[in-house]
């Protein structure tokens, strides 16, 4: 880690009430705790929040906008401790924006006062002597070139990740419209449908049993939309005339809207096409 981790008492005399709650060090930088917390958010969302705004942000880069840290001495106690990151006076600003409360309005104030007293600080360097200045720009040059390669090593992670994304996303989309299906029909619309609901790309909040039917009843819906076929009434109708012929109850009911698909030579190759299109939506690639 770094020196942003140290749990070092800090002489809070000179600060104001909103530079305490905030947390701000000797840098000028608070946490993202500290500003979740001062935002008022709510706190069970706070791991999501770091993820969307801090972390998986692609506006922000690591050990430039923000620093990893754990919470102070949770450490040695915890395996896997809070996380939390410092946070420069500008970041801060820009995440206090998404906060439309008074407590964002006091956040994104502050901050941007901060950084009004950072620019006075390099008007005032002007007023060293030319020496001073030439070594203080020599040092600042030798930093941005650092975090200049900094972003273009990141920048060629991103680039490598999103490639291997692609090549993946290729190879599943071949699968699931050219594959051959595996087995019987209804063996192969089961498996296909239980991929998706299983997958996490299938945002639905349910249980399992839910989630199965969501699948379902979205594969009969997509189905409708290209061919029209009334499915519920079809088994309804299926179902009297199995009844009255004296089919037994397990017949009966095996008469649904999968056998009813399958028995019908226009609906099966559409419905087909429904699967595989879910399948390419949803990245499953079915093995």
């Amino acid at each position: 880690m770094n020196n942003l981790t140290g749990a070092r008492a800090m002489d809070t005399s000179n600060l104001t009430p909103i530079e305490i709650a905030l947390g701000i060090d000797e840098k000028g930088m608070t946490t993202a705790k500290k500003l979740y917390e001062f935002l008022e958010m709510d706190k069970s969302h706070y791991s999501r929040w770091v993820k969307s705004n801090i972390t998986d942000n692609q506006f922000a880069d690591e050990k430039i906008d923000y620093w990893a840290l754990a919470t102070d001495g949770e450490r040695e106690f915890n395996p896997n401790p809070t996380q939390d990151f410092k946070l420069t006076a500008h970041f801060a600003k820009k995440l206090s924006m998404t906060q439309k409360n008074k407590r964002g309005e006091d956040a994104r104030e502050y901050f941007t006062k901060a950084e009004d007293k950072l620019k006075e600080v390099v008007i005032n360097r002007m007023q060293l002597s030319p020496e001073l200045q030439m070594f203080m720009q020599m040092g600042e040059a030798m930093a941005n070139q650092e975090l200049e390669q900094k972003r273009q090593a990141k920048e060629q992670e991103r680039q490598a990740i999103e490639l291997n994304e692609v090549k993946e996303n290729q190879k599943t989309i071949v699968q699931a419209l050219g594959g051959e299906i595996q087995g019987n029909f209804r063996s192969w619309v089961k498996t296909s449908l239980a991929a998706i609901a299983e997958n996490e790309n299938f945002q639905y909040i349910g249980s399992r049993e839910e989630r199965y039917q969501a699948v379902y009843t979205e594969s009969y819906e997509r189905l409708t939309s290209k061919r029209p076929c009334k499915l519920n009434q079809r088994v309804a109708n299926e179902r009297s005339r199995a009844m009255e012929a004296g089919a037994s109850q397990s017949m009966i009911k095996g008469i649904n809207k999968i056998s009813i698909i399958e028995s019908d030579k226009d609906l099966k190759p559409v419905y087909e096409s429904v699967i595989r299109e879910m399948l390419v939506f949803y990245c499953i690639e079915v093995k």
